[in-house]
């Protein structure tokens, strides 16, 4: 008898599909399983979704900060999300506070590692290069294996004061020198200019805030996508949403969705604030904003399953395969009327509301009771 068996779902393509689940593994998947037999059966009657696991690739959940901060679990499963990764909240100053206050946590909380060593203590951890320290970094490395899972610099001018694209010439210089971590880079006003920043940044490395309405952003004053952010994107180089409070504008993401320059992970860039006040509020949110900008639900979900965990070396998350996490979330999609925002004001109207009823971390069910 195993511990969980999930019936009569659909997945992102409308096609059935049931799990089997047990001791915190995904042990049989199929459009019909015969012979189930378990302790707790979900049956949804056709009615719900289910995808792997929700990943938020861009999150800020270090609850012990002024600046950038939220409770991990408010971020992830209550809102759906079986695993955070917070996007350099913590460098190698106070990363073992943060792993250590996560331990509780029933989300999976992973971390990125700020190059600056105080993390996000201050808007410009980057502006005293000295804060850069290759020998301490790789220590914490080495230390929290699993946990820490990709490295993050913040390039924007507020950031790195004077120090231009140095900040992020030291981060290549440590990615390097650590198996060829996963990088994120942050981006934001100049200087540095963006195409500085995407000269230096090679294939697998994240662009976060791709899709911003800034100058410096990816669009021109005639509203086209630049010539060198098309090369970046032909590069390799993973554009990613982190929508935030600041970096997601519906002009640039519609622009870029009619000509095919499509993000390959959808991110919150979530902290209390946009959670609260907005434009963020959820992961589910932003699922809805793409969804009216008129991706497909087949196209979205894996935006924030597959590729987040193939952006962060995740082998056995972000997708329901046999042997697989038994992280899962049951959303439903249902009609009715939303007002949308953009990070720069900016408003739409969808009907199509994206509601998680339940989110299953390691076979642990939580009921969330719709959205």
């Amino acid at each position: 008898m195993i511990d969980l068996y999930i019936k009569n779902g659909k997945n992102e393509n409308n096609e059935p599909i049931e799990l089997g689940i047990d001791n915190g593994k995904i042990v049989a998947v199929g459009p019909k399983l015969a012979g189930m037999e378990a302790k707790k059966v979900i049956n949804l009657k056709r009615e719900s979704y289910v995808s792997a696991g929700w990943i938020d690739d861009h999150t800020h959940c270090y609850e012990k900060l002024t600046l950038y901060y939220d409770d991990p679990d408010i971020d992830g499963y209550q809102s759906g999300v079986t695993t955070v990764i917070d996007a350099g909240s913590t460098g190698a100053d106070n990363i073992d506070d943060f792993y250590n206050i996560t331990r509780n946590k029933r989300t999976n909380v992973l971390a990125m590692l700020n190059i600056s060593k105080t993390g996000i203590t201050a808007q410009d951890e980057l502006g005293d290069i000295d804060k850069i320290q290759d020998k301490l970094m790789e220590q914490k490395l080495e230390q929290y294996p699993g946990f820490i899972v990709g490295i993050k610099a913040r390039m924007s001018h507020s950031v790195v004061l004077d120090n231009g694209l140095n900040p992020l010439k030291r981060a290549k210089k440590i990615q390097k020198e650590n198996f060829d971590l996963p990088l994120m880079v942050h981006v934001g006003s100049n200087p540095p200019e963006l195409d500085g920043i995407l000269n230096l940044m090679e294939e697998n490395d994240i662009l976060t805030h791709a899709y911003n309405g800034k100058p410096n952003g990816i669009r021109d004053d005639e509203g086209n996508i630049k010539n060198f952010a098309w090369d970046a994107y032909h590069k390799g180089i993973i554009f990613d949403v982190g929508h935030g409070s600041d970096s997601f504008n519906f002009q640039t993401a519609r622009t870029a969705f009619q000509i095919g320059l499509k993000p390959r992970s959808l991110s919150t860039d979530i902290y209390h604030r946009n959670r609260e006040n907005g434009p963020v509020y959820d992961m589910a949110t932003c699922v809805e904003k793409m969804l009216e900008l008129g991706y497909d639900l087949n196209e979205v979900i894996p935006m924030i399953t597959s590729a987040p965990a193939d952006n962060f070396h995740l082998v056995h998350k972000g997708e329901l395969k046999e042997g697989y996490d038994a992280d899962v979330t049951i959303f439903n999609i249902e009609n009715g009327t939303k007002e949308l925002t953009d990070s720069d004001g900016n408003k739409m109207t969808t009907h199509t509301l994206v509601k998680p009823v339940a989110a299953i971390i390691a076979g642990k069910d939580f009921q969330l009771g719709g959205k």
